[in-house]
């Protein structure tokens, strides 16, 4: 495509040197004999550049240009003054209102044809990058609902109540980070006795961590897959898996080459009629045993990361629950958690608010939980989700 140039002059002959030199050059060209003309042909035309005379009858070229930077229309072609005008003053002024460029009569004949190419190379770079900024612009608006949908699906995952189970309070917070991430948990009932829990975080962010946390979602639900039940060679029915062979499962359906991702897991059934706890925990951070009338436990037993392809076989452990003892399980959004001036939430500071409100309700200590994430923020974003699972035994030893 040819650009356009529209010279406002009001000498005919200098109008007339430079049309031969520009048209010579390959651009069309175009002619204004004085500033009302000029301004008037600059919106019919919509030209690349302007060539503009300072000293023109009627209105000059300073007031012409400002009347085209006013214009939405014109704002954007540049403009290069003509002038005998040598005074720094005057080249200043002509900058400082919208001018790109300068040049002084009488011109040579190269110094126009560079400084017209010039401008016209600045303009296409800057449209282009407009374009660029504005594709990136759409790519991003449509990234951030996709990302938005599956944040959707991802909470969709997530327990939609909190199921009654004779025997038990449980409660849960789950605060998303601005990055959808690969934080899930569920609540199963496998029997009228037996109920199991896992937490999961999928390493990385974004949507193929999410759909990780899918693809676990279904393949834990009770009979799918033999993972939370496993299958008799004959009558009378379903053995439930214990928490290792859920976990040795697990790690054998999702190497680490599969998705590229890995995940930390607890998975934990407790039994209401035997007041039995029985986990394992895969190198996520260890829940934690409020004991009413004692110091707190880490159920701790377990092995590494889901996703090494069964480098390490996986253990678990029973602990006898009382009256009142409370299991709180999180995410490492959690302790790692950090302020604006890049100080961790910390281990510390959550196990010594655990053991201040150990006493209180599984409602009580997760919102005291978060009050003490928020206070310690200070109101920034969470950098990774948050999620904690409470669950207070209350069935007599």
């Amino acid at each position: 495509m040819i650009d356009k140039i529209l010279i406002i002059d009001d000498s005919e002959d200098l109008r007339k040197l430079l049309f031969l030199i520009l048209k010579k050059a390959g651009y069309n060209v175009m002619e204004a004999n004085e500033g009302k003309d000029g301004i008037k042909k600059a919106h019919m035309f919509a030209p690349d550049l302007i060539l503009l005379d300072i000293v023109m009858p009627g209105i000059d070229g300073y007031e012409v240009c400002v009347k085209l930077k006013q214009a939405e229309q014109t704002k954007s072609i540049p403009i290069i003054f003509l002038s005998a005008k040598t005074d720094t003053a005057d080249k200043i002024k002509g900058l400082e209102i919208g001018g790109a460029d300068y040049i002084t009569k009488p011109f040579d004949k190269g110094e126009v044809v560079a400084r017209v190419q010039n401008q016209l190379k600045i303009r296409h770079l800057t449209h282009e990058l407009i374009d660029k900024n504005r594709e990136l612009t759409d790519k991003q608006k449509r990234l951030d609902e996709d990302l938005k949908a599956a944040g959707g699906i991802q909470r969709s995952l997530l327990p939609q109540k909190i199921p009654h189970i004779e025997g038990l309070n449980i409660a849960w917070k789950f605060l998303p980070s601005y990055l959808i991430g690969g934080d899930i948990f569920n609540i199963i009932q496998l029997d009228e006795n037996n109920i199991a829990l896992y937490m999961i975080d999928v390493s990385g962010h974004g949507v193929p961590s999410a759909l990780v946390t899918v693809s676990l979602s279904q393949i834990l639900q009770p009979n799918i897959g033999n993972i939370t039940k496993r299958k008799y060679d004959g009558p009378p029915g379903y053995e439930i898996a214990s928490p290792k062979e859920v976990l040795q499962a697990l790690d054998a359906e999702y190497p680490l080459e599969r998705f590229d991702k890995y995940f930390t897991m607890t998975y934990l059934i407790i039994n209401i009629r035997d007041n039995t706890v029985v986990y394992s925990n895969a190198a996520h951070p260890a829940p934690v045993l409020l004991r009413h009338n004692s110091h707190m436990e880490l159920l701790d037993k377990g092995g590494t990361i889901i996703g090494m392809g069964g480098v390490m076989a996986f253990e678990e452990e029973q602990k006898m629950l009382k009256e009142r003892d409370k299991i709180i399980l999180y995410t490492d959004g959690v302790v790692e958690f950090q302020n604006k001036d890049g100080e961790f939430y910390g281990e510390e500071h959550f196990y010594s608010l655990l053991e201040k409100f150990k006493d209180e309700t599984i409602d009580t200590i997760l919102n005291e939980i978060i009050a003490s994430i928020n206070k310690f923020g200070g109101g920034i974003e969470f950098q990774d989700d948050i999620t904690l699972v409470g669950i207070e035994y209350k069935k007599n030893s």
